[in-house]
């Protein structure tokens, strides 16, 4: 479910392009035998190239949700949107919205790009955590590829590696913590 889909226009190629890139996760979920439903799924996040959509994408996005984080990550502007509706995405009911500004990385899709996942536990073990989810034959097909790293705010506390899974299209990220509880480790 899209709870902007008929009633704001700065939001419409996001409605739109969700079904998309819903059907994008299952089918890259299925390569890697990664069952969605028993993961949580933190937020969801978008990208694209120009300053004046991200600026199209905040004003929307703070017409149906508010505001609860805009800081400076790995150079760029980054906010968090915690939605009033939840969007419906595969075994999923996602409130927060991750709309990064462009960065010097050009993406093939302008739109959704990815989820988070929260695996919960040892920051240290996260990557090996993450991989144990993933069926061997799926990491090895053509096109799939993974990388690991620690993006962090300014004033972050909590250590917060990722282990991202693409196949070039859309990411699977996995995290230990959700991104409110790394949120309120900067206010601390």
């Amino acid at each position: 479910m899209v709870p902007f889909r008929n009633n704001l226009e700065a939001l419409f190629d996001l409605a739109e392009d969700l079904p998309r890139f819903e059907q994008q996760l299952i089918d890259l979920a299925e390569k890697l035998g990664l069952t969605l439903e028993n993961l949580e799924a933190d937020h969801i996040s978008l990208r694209c190239h120009q300053i004046t959509t991200a600026e199209r994408w905040k004003q929307g996005l703070m017409q149906v949700g508010r505001l609860f984080s805009e800081n400076m990550i790995n150079g760029r502007p980054v906010c968090l949107f915690e939605l009033d509706t939840p969007l419906t995405v595969g075994p999923w009911r996602i409130s927060v919205v991750e709309l990064p500004w462009p960065g010097q990385k050009l993406y093939r899709h302008e739109g959704w790009e990815h989820v988070e996942i929260v695996l919960r536990g040892d920051p240290q073990t996260l990557g090996a955590r993450a991989m144990s989810l993933l069926s061997d034959s799926g990491l090895l097909q053509p096109g799939i590829s993974f990388k690991t790293s620690a993006p962090q705010g300014e004033n972050e506390r909590l250590p917060n590696p990722t282990l991202a899974v693409t196949n070039g299209q859309i990411t699977i990220k996995f995290h230990p913590w959700s991104i409110q509880e790394i949120v309120a480790s900067e206010q601390q």
